[in-house]
């Protein structure tokens, strides 16, 4: 049993987190968007739902896992037609997450779990992640996901909505916050919007991905800043989708915990003149 009085990062001292790093806990850091969504929801969302599926996963497993504060801004320049929001440039976003992961890997933490609640992030933090595990050069493993990930079969089954009701401040989206921040919600501005083309290839959804990659200027598809069925939304559908989704959350804590670091082996018959350590640098 642990001695630490918290699975909170930042309410640790200094001494606290030499002890958190003895017992090799797992980094769950939370990164987010401050962003629109729709007419109906707060800016907060993005953030607010990753920040609470990482503590709901604490929860579960209190001794294996340290939260992070979030980083709360990301990549959001497809959305500045709507007042408030906050873009940062994707290079910029990469080396300031990289900067954060590296740091704690410095310190001697091992396994981060980076837990994402912005779509148009995930390029951008795989690359984290990769470049993580690259620069530490055999000692940390980092993996990142979006929450929904872990959710989709569920989703499947429980949503309302066709093909395009859970792209975003959806009827995925706001089932969730409405579950865990029901007084947050403009419930008489909650409208329903999809104006993407008809297309075999391309959709916005967090269930059913698209076939490719792609992501235009949101207003010319939404006044709203909806995309999908926002008013399909319940707090029924949000507690399974929360409940699912830091269950499993929890579980890959456990797992990655366990997870062995295993050694590289350089299959070169002599050793390569050529240093490696500006191509490990992003």
């Amino acid at each position: 049993m642990s001695s630490l009085p918290s699975y909170f990062y930042e309410k640790l001292t200094w001494e606290e987190l030499k002890e958190a790093i003895k017992e090799q806990r797992v980094i769950l850091l939370p990164v987010g968007s401050t962003e629109q969504h729709g007419y109906h929801l707060p800016m907060e969302v993005d953030n607010y739902l990753a920040r609470q599926v990482s503590i709901g996963a604490a929860e579960l497993v209190p001794n294996d896992v340290l939260v992070m504060p979030n980083i709360p801004y990301g990549f959001n320049t497809h959305h500045m037609d709507f007042p408030g929001q906050i873009t940062i440039n994707g290079r910029t976003f990469i080396e300031y997450c990289l900067s954060v992961t590296k740091s704690l890997v410095y310190h001697g933490f091992q396994k981060i779990i980076i837990v994402d609640g912005h779509g148009s992030n995930m390029p951008f933090l795989d690359i984290v992640a990769r470049q993580t595990n690259i620069e530490s050069k055999g000692t940390a493993l980092c993996t990142a996901l979006i929450h929904t990930s872990l959710a989709k079969d569920v989703a499947g089954k429980i949503r309302d909505s066709g093909r395009g009701g859970m792209g975003h401040a959806c009827e995925w989206e706001t089932s969730m916050y409405l579950h865990l921040n029901e007084g947050e919600v403009r419930k008489d501005k909650i409208v329903d919007e999809y104006d993407l083309p008809d297309s075999e290839f391309h959709w916005n959804e967090l269930q059913d991905p698209s076939s490719i990659l792609m992501m235009e200027w949101w207003t010319t598809f939404s006044k709203s800043g909806v995309s999908g069925s926002a008013t399909l939304s319940s707090k029924e559908k949000g507690k399974i989708l929360y409940d699912v989704t830091v269950e499993r959350l929890a579980r890959l804590v456990t797992e990655f915990k366990a997870r062995e670091i295993r050694p590289r082996h350089d299959n070169h018959d002599e050793k390569p003149k050529l240093s490696l350590d500006n191509l490990l640098q992003f």
